[in-house]
C-alpha cells in the first residue's frame, strides 16, 4: 500500500514541517515571525511547570532562536488577537480561527461541574455569564468570586487541584467554548472573559462547525505540521479519536490531500502532505521542551528518531531514568542526548542536572550542546551554567562549556 520512503527522509520531512530543517534566522526575531511560528505548528501546548520557563515559550526559542517573550505574549493580549487559549493537543495557545473545530471535538468535560448541584450551577453559571458579557481584558477566577461573592460556595467532593465551585464551573464553561481566556497573568492564572472578545461576534467565529467538517480541518492541519505520521499521530495531536480521524484521512486521501506511503520499518501506513517538503540535508540545533510538538506522540519519536522518551514530572522520583525537567536534544537529523535542566533564578544559573549522550551521538555533541546551553542561558537572562557530574555526557559538557562560554 503506497510508495516506499527510507526512515531518513521521513525525519527530515518532519524537521521540515515543524520549522526545524534549517538553520535559525541571524536577524532579530519580530512578532510575525512568532506569529508564523506559531500558525505553523498550529498549537503550543502549555504546562505550568516553571522549572525552566513556561513549556510554551521553549518551542519559539528552538525554532527562531533569542526572542523576546513578550511577543509571543502580546499575540494574545493585544486587539486583535492573533492566538487564543483553548483545549487541543492539551490547554495550548492556537490560532482563533481553529476554534469551531477544535470546540466541536475538545469539550473536556471532566474537568467541568456536572456533579454540582444542577440548580447551583445553573445560577452561578447564569451569573458568571452574565459578569463575563462586557469582560475585554480578562479577570481570574479569584477576582470573579469576589465581585460575585462567591468564596464561601463549596461542595462536599474532593476533586484534586483546591478548586471550589465556582472554579469548576468557569473551567466548565471554557471547556465547553461558552466562555474564553484573555490570556494569562504572571502567576500563571487564566483571564477569563467573553468568546467575542476573543474571536469576534459573528456566530462564525465561536459556534462549532459540524462534528464531520471540524474533523477534516484538524486532521488536514495536524498533518501539515507534521509533514508525515499515521493515524494515530495525526489523531494524537489534536486529541481527537482514532476511527473517527481515520475516516477523515480517508476522505483526504481521496482528495488528493494526503498520500499513503510506507516508512521503513514502520509497522502502520504513514500520510503524507500534500505540501510536505522533503530538505536534502537537516541543519537543526536545538533543545526541545518537554511539550514540544515534534514529540507529542511517543511511538512516532521511536519510530523516527529511536529515541525513547518519557516526561520526568509525570514518573514517580524512583522511576525516573534521566531527572525531573528532561529536554531532548536536537542535531542535524537525530536525538542526540538529554538534559535535566532547572533555572536557579536567584543564583542566575542555569543547572545541568544530568546529561545523557545517546549511543549514536556523534563526537561533537557536547560541543554542540555547549553552545545550545548557553543561547538557553542567556535566552532566560542568566548568567551561568554550571554542570553536576550525573550522566554519561557530563565530563565531556563541563569543559566544552567552559570552552565556548
Amino acid at each position: 500500500m503506497g510508495r516506499s520512503m527510507p526512515l531518513a527522509q521521513a525525519r527530515r520531512i518532519a524537521l521540515e514541517a515543524q520549522g526545524l530543517a534549517k538553520g535559525r534566522p541571524t536577524r532579530q526575531v519580530q512578532r510575525g515571525a512568532v506569529l508564523s511560528t506559531v500558525c505553523r505548528l498550529q498549537v503550543l501546548q502549555i504546562d505550568s511547570v516553571n522549572v525552566l520557563t513556561r513549556a510554551h515559550y521553549v518551542p519559539i526559542v528552538a525554532r527562531l532562536g533569542m526572542y523576546d517573550r513578550a511577543l509571543l505574549d502580546s499575540l494574545s493580549h493585544t486587539s486583535p488577537r492573533r492566538v487564543a487559549e483553548y483545549w487541543a493537543h492539551e490547554a495550548s495557545i492556537i490560532n482563533p480561527e481553529l476554534f469551531p473545530a477544535l470546540r466541536a471535538w475538545q469539550r473536556r468535560t471532566w474537568m467541568g461541574a456536572s456533579r454540582i448541584d444542577p440548580d447551583l450551577r445553573q445560577i452561578l453559571e447564569a451569573r458568571i455569564l452574565e459578569a463575563l458579557s462586557g469582560e475585554s481584558d480578562g479577570v481570574t477566577a479569584r477576582t470573579l468570586q469576589q465581585r460575585l461573592g462567591l468564596e464561601s460556595v463549596r461542595d462536599a467532593g474532593d476533586w484534586g487541584w483546591n478548586w471550589g465551585v465556582p472554579k469548576r464551573i468557569l473551567e466548565g464553561l471554557f471547556a465547553e467554548g461558552r466562555i474564553s481566556s484573555a490570556g494569562r497573568t504572571g502567576q500563571f492564572e487564566r483571564l477569563y472573559c467573553a468568546p467575542e472578545q476573543v474571536y469576534g461576534t459573528s456566530a462564525a467565529a465561536h459556534e462549532p462547525m459540524e462534528p464531520r467538517d471540524a474533523l477534516l480541518v484538524l486532521a488536514e492541519r495536524a498533518a501539515a505540521a507534521l509533514g508525515v505520521g499515521t493515524a494515530y499521530c495525526i489523531a494524537d495531536y489534536f486529541r481527537t479519536p482514532v476511527r473517527d480521524t481515520a475516516w477523515a484521512i480517508d476522505v483526504l486521501v481521496a482528495r488528493g490531500v494526503l498520500t499513503a506511503v510506507r516508512i521503513d520499518n514502520w509497522r502502520s501506513p504513514a500520510y503524507l502532505h500534500c505540501a510536505a517538503v522533503t530538505p536534502r540535508t537537516a541543519r537543526s540545533r536545538a533543545l526541545l521542551s518537554p511539550f514540544d510538538s515534534l514529540i507529542f506522540a511517543r511511538p512516532r519519536v521511536e519510530q523516527l528518531f529511536g529515541f525513547r522518551y518519557r516526561i520526568g514530572i509525570y514518573t514517580p522520583t524512583s522511576q525516573r531514568k534521566y531527572g525531573y525537567y528532561v529536554l531532548p536534544f536536537l542535531l542535524d537529523d537525530a536525538l542526540v542526548a538529554r538534559v535535566d535542566l532547572k533555572a536557579d533564578r536567584a543564583g542566575k544559573r542555569l543547572i545541568v542536572k544530568s546529561s545523557h549522550a545517546e549511543p549514536q551521538a556523534p563526537p561533537g555533541t557536547a560541543t554542540a550542546l555547549a553552545a545550545e546551553l548557553w543561547l538557553m542561558c542567556r535566552w532566560l537572562g542568566l548568567e551561568d551554567v554550571s554542570v553536576e557530574p550525573s550522566g554519561n555526557l557530563a565530563s565531556r559538557l563541563a569543559p566544552a562549556l567552559s570552552a565556548s562560554g
